[in-house]
Order: structure tokens, then sequence, then C-alpha cells
């Protein structure tokens, strides 16, 4: 036998080794397809993964079912009673944060979406309690929100019709929001500042759920010297930290006073206050970090949100039309539209939510891991299983959605036109690691999508004849690349196809 045939009888053994051991392993965990070793059960998802791909197996495995990445076993709750009995029911035992490689450089463990334990504990506690019980943070936030909506009405104004992208100027109000809600006051739009800080954003949260990322968590020490995408993300953060840390410090310089309520302050004098715990985490290096993760946890999602509005009333004019009008009945066309119009406007409230729904911009919920044992409706989880909430197959359950494949804005209405609230919808996530900022979330959908829709009617550009509402599969499901027309209400089209008022 030469040396290439005993190289190979070499690799037939030890593949077969770590068959034997992952259907040892597989029989202990809930139903799911065969794993094989290397690839372990990713030859039932395929190479491209669509919004129902794990609903598809859940189909043929039960609500419960593990998937095999490689040799790591990844337990899929689908359906909403999966997801609410392990995630609501059980929020403590499914706290814990896997720490990929990626999360490394995105958290180093420090902040609130990427550390565990104590870190978590503290950082979580104190954003938690800021964000809900200072109610002039809400205030000062939603008013500022209000001026964002006004200035982003202008942008699109200034283009007269004309086709846009929307991404770009919803992108930099969502950050500029942000910056007064941790500092204390907007960038302006015009500094390069705001520019490069957006770009970065992007940069870092588009690098989520790709072919790059799976590559380096898999080879982190291979990646580290070669180049790729992964160096342009490691660059970006540097960046993002940096400009934090430079807001951080010119708080630090101008003090702390009774009328400063925006986040830097308020976590500066709680440093204070923690002085004398030598065990404390509150310390610069979480504050820039939990800073960081509210830039990368709050824009992306949001933008991604109020691109897919548009884009569906550009699909769907008279659910557009519709909105226009109720617009125009229960608001003064000289008042800034503000949150609590919300309770006046049913059907619009109505619209975003299913467009939250029918998006899906998060497909599965952030992955968790199992920091006690614990049972799911009768399926065991022993401690440090890898889990995740396949929050789309909640969205399309037809059990749940009378029409869960369309855009039915009276999912959310009852017979009376009135709005209804859904236990069963889940946008922001649930349980110990929910979304902390759900609350300035839904004011900046509401404020900026009602202002947008009254100010204009949204078009395809001229020459364009379908509207491409076909996802794009990442960490946040966006539209593939648009531009639209906003018509303002007082532009009126000439013949040679020009604006004029």
């Amino acid at each position: 036998m030469g040396p290439s045939e005993v190289l190979v009888a070499v690799l037939i053994c030890c593949l077969t080794v770590q068959f034997v051991k992952l259907l040892w392993k597989h029989r202990r965990l809930p139903p799911g397809p065969l794993p094989f070793p290397l690839i372990g059960s990713l030859w039932r998802v395929g190479w491209k993964v669509r919004q129902d791909t794990l609903m598809k197996l859940a189909n043929s495995y039960g609500n419960i079912f593990t998937l095999w990445i490689g040799h790591t076993p990844v337990i899929v709750l689908s359906g909403f009673e999966a997801v609410d009995d392990s995630l609501t029911d059980n929020p403590e035992a499914l706290s814990g944060q896997p720490m990929f490689p990626v999360f490394k450089i995105l958290g180093n463990e420090k902040g609130i979406m990427f550390s565990n334990g104590k870190t978590w504990k503290q950082q979580r506690h104190f954003a938690r309690s800021t964000l809900q019980k200072m109610g002039q943070i809400k205030m000062s936030l939603e008013h500022q929100i209000e001026e964002e909506a006004a200035q982003l009405v202008e942008a699109f104004a200034r283009e007269k019709g004309r086709p846009l992208d929307p991404s770009l100027p919803i992108m930099h109000s969502v950050s500029k929001v942000i910056c007064s809600l941790a500092f204390g006051h907007p960038v302006a739009v015009d500094e390069k500042a705001l520019h490069e800080l957006t770009e970065h954003i992007s940069t870092v949260t588009k690098f989520r759920g790709t072919a790059g990322e799976i590559l380096y968590n898999a080879f982190p020490s291979l990646m580290r010297h070669i180049p790729g995408p992964h160096k342009k993300v490691i660059s970006s953060c540097e960046f993002m930290h940096s400009f934090i840390r430079k807001e951080v410090e010119n708080c630090q310089k101008a003090g702390v006073s009774q009328e400063q309520k925006d986040y830097t302050h308020l976590y500066l004098a709680q440093i204070d206050k923690e002085k004398i715990d030598s065990t404390t985490t509150f310390d610069e290096d979480n504050l820039v970090q939990v800073i960081f993760d509210l830039f990368a946890g709050g824009t992306d999602t949001l933008v991604a949100t109020l691109s897919w509005a548009l884009l569906f009333m550009v699909a769907h004019p008279d659910i557009q039309e519709q909105v226009q009008k109720e617009l125009g009945s229960a608001l003064s066309p000289s008042k800034l539209v503000c949150y609590e119009d919300r309770k006046r406007l049913p059907y619009t409230s109505a619209v975003i939510k299913e467009t939250q729904r029918f998006s899906n911009v998060i497909l599965f919920g952030a992955p968790r891991v199992c920091v006690d044992d614990m049972n799911v409706l009768g399926n065991f989880i022993e401690k440090n299983t890898l889990v995740i909430p396949d929050l789309c197959s909640i969205n399309l359950d037809p059990k749940l959605w009378e029409t869960p494949r369309q855009f039915n804005p009276n999912h959310f209405l009852d017979k009376d036109g009135k709005f209804i609230v859904r236990d069963e919808f889940l946008p922001f996530g649930t349980g110990s690691r929910a979304c902390l900022g759900k609350h300035i979330a839904q004011v900046e959908l509401f404020v900026l999508f009602t202002s947008l829709v009254r100010a204009f009617t949204f078009r395809l550009p001229e020459g364009v004849k379908e509207v491409n509402t076909e996802p794009v599969i990442a960490a946040v499901v966006h539209s593939c690349p648009f531009k639209l027309c906003a018509v303002p209400h007082w532009l009126q089209p000439t013949e040679d196809q020009g604006w004029r008022v």
C-alpha cells in the first residue's frame, strides 16, 4: 500500500470516527437532519437561505429541532409557542451570549450585545433603567425625532420628484437621533464626521450574516493574516470606537450638570458613584462599547424597516392612498407629527406593524447559549447548548395570520377598523436579551414614516415597470437596492416630465 492509499485510509477512519461521535451525540438531542463530518446537517439547508428555510425543516422534525453547523449542534425554536415558552418563560436560562470570534472583534466581551455575566447584567440593568425611567430623556428624544423627521422631509423635497435611494438620508436621520441619545446633541448632517460614521456603521452591520463572517468564525487564526472584508470591519470598528471616545471626552470636559440627561453624562455620573467598588464594570471602555452597541443595533434594522415601508407604499398605491387620507383627516397640516398621534391613526399604525411583520428584517433572533439545563415543550436542552429562535416562523405562520405571505394591514385591525395589539408579534425579540431601544425605535418608525407619507406620494421612477420585493437575506434583511420618486403633494408634473411648483 502506497503513501497515498495510507493517507486515504487514515482520512476515512477519521471521518468514520467523527461520524460515529456525531450519531452518539445526536441521539440525546431533539430530532433533526442527520449530521455528517465537516458539513454537519447543512446539506438540508442548501446553498441559499430563504425566509422559510428553517420553517420547512420544522415541518419535518417538529418545532424544536437540531441543526448541526459543522460539529456544533444548534437547537432551533420554530413557532410562537416554542419561542415564547423558551425565551419568555425561561429568560435567565437562555441569557447567555456565544463568544464567536467575530463578536470579540465587535465587542471584546464588553458593553451589552457581546458580553456575558456580571458585565452584561450591570450594563443592561443600567441601560434599561435609564431609557425607561428617565422621562426627560424620552421627551427630549421624541422632540429630536420630530425635528429629524422635518429635516428628512426637506432632504426628500430637495430632489423634487427625481429618483433617489431613500436609505442614505434615513441612515443620517437615525444616526443623528442616536447621537442625541448618547451625547445630548445631534451631529450636523453636512459634517464629514456623520458621513464617515454612517459609512462605517454600514460596513459593520452589513458584514453580519455574510460568508465573510462565517469564514472568520470558522478560521479566525488564519483569517487574521489574510486580506478580506473582515479587515474593513476591523478598521470600521476602530473608527467607531475612536469617534465615540472623542465624544465621551468632550462630555467629560463639559462636566456633569442636572440639565444634562444624555446617556453619556448619566453614565459618567454612575462611574463616580461606583468608584468605591473595585469589582464594578462601570468604566469608560464599557461606556464606549454600550454606545457602539446602540449604533450597531439601532441603525441598520431601522433603516431596513423604513426602506421596506416606502417600497411597500410603491408596491401598494391603494394602501398608500388610504394612509394619506387618514393622515389628512386626522392631523393638522401645519403641525409636526408626534408619537401621540398614533392613537388617532389606527390604519397607519397597522401599516407600520405589518411592514415589520412582512419584511422580517430579523429572520432569526440573536443566538443564545443555555446557562442552565432547561426543558422546552418536553425537549431537554442541556447547559452550554447554542439556541436560535426562528422569528420568521412566527411572522409567516398561517395559524396566526390570515394571509401570512401577503402585505395586509388588516392583520392589525379589528372588524371596526380599530388597531389591535398582537401578543404573537415580536419584532423586537423577547426575553432577557430583547431590544433595549424598543420604545425609541417605535417612535422613530412612526414619526419618520408618517411624516414622509404625509408629505409625498411614492412612485416608481419613469421606465421602471415592476417593484422588486425580493429580500436580501443576511443578519438584517434588506430589500434589493432600489430608487423611488418622492413626489411632493404640492408639485405637479409638466409635459416635459419635469416638475413645477
